[in-house]
């Protein structure tokens, strides 16, 4: 919601200005479907020839990310870590038989089953199942330390996968001004193929090259750099939630007391999305 906003105030802004200092808007607006024809084009050809099929589908939810926000909400956080705990908890009371069918199908868990949005996450479902079915397998005898990094491995590689739409973006922020310059030159190979028109003619041509170094760069750092640091701080809200399910995982496997191990995940989540402790533990008794 707040990219729409700002998209919008950018252009009022930038174009309303012009406007009001006398700039005529007509020769721009003439000037900016062939500008951006050139421009849209080199860049997503750029887009193209730089990232597989894989890293475009990525890109085209990257750019959704950045309108929509965060997946999950203070809620969702409040939830996964009475789900990791719930589960923590079995294996230590019960044992890892009563835990093995839980995480071997997550879907068909009647735990699991409580929490939809987490399901739909499947990301953050396969870590928490596949770390505890790590555990159950191995009956008990894996060290912490090596649980911690098998967990860290797993997101380290899932963040990073993530985090390729937003190079792709800053990537093409980087190249865009280059990119409004090159229309900007053909402008000008143009113009001067045309060197016998009257000024009135010729100023014109000119006049519409200078508007394709003008888009460059006003797209560049008004709109799609922006839009690549909104998605850097989208993905790493994202990534909160993976945190604490480790924090549960690893300070239940520490022997914690259970207050405390929810307070080490709480206390790792942002201001945004981080209830206070006395709304966690209400949250986890059932009021």
């Amino acid at each position: 919601m707040f990219a729409i906003i700002g998209v919008v105030i950018l252009l009022v802004m930038v174009f309303g200005g012009f406007a009001l200092t006398g700039g005529a808007l007509g020769p721009v607006m003439h000037a900016i479907p062939h500008e951006m024809l050139i421009i849209g084009g080199a860049a997503l050809g750029a887009i193209v020839t730089g990232n597989s099929m894989h890293e475009l589908k990525g890109l085209g939810g990257g750019l959704v990310k950045v309108f929509k926000g965060p997946k999950h909400n203070k809620q969702d956080h409040i939830d996964v870590i009475i789900l990791t705990t719930r589960l923590m908890k079995i294996l230590r009371s019960d044992g890892p038989v009563a835990l093995e069918s839980h995480v071997s199908d997550p879907k068909s868990s009647a735990i699991f089953a409580e929490f939809p949005r987490l399901l739909k996450n499947d990301a953050l479902v396969h870590l928490i199942a596949d770390t505890l079915t790590l555990i159950v397998v191995s009956s008990g005898t894996l060290e912490v330390h090596a649980v911690e990094d098998v967990m860290d491995n797993a997101m380290k590689t899932h963040f990073h996968e993530e985090h390729e739409a937003q190079h792709a973006l800053q990537g093409l922020a980087d190249a865009l001004p280059a990119l409004g310059i090159v229309a900007a030159v053909l402008g000008v190979v143009k113009t001067m193929g045309s060197i016998d028109k009257p000024p009135s003619i010729l100023g014109g041509m000119i006049g519409s090259a200078l508007v394709g170094t003008f888009m460059g760069v006003m797209l560049a750092y008004g709109i799609v750099a922006p839009m690549a640091g909104r998605l850097k701080q989208v993905l790493e809200q994202d990534e909160q939630i993976f945190h604490a399910v480790k924090q549960v995982v690893i300070a239940s496997l520490h022997g914690w007391p259970q207050p405390l191990v929810v307070e080490s995940a709480r206390s790792g989540l942002g201001h945004a999305f981080r209830p206070t402790l006395s709304d966690l533990l209400d949250a986890m008794r059932g009021k």
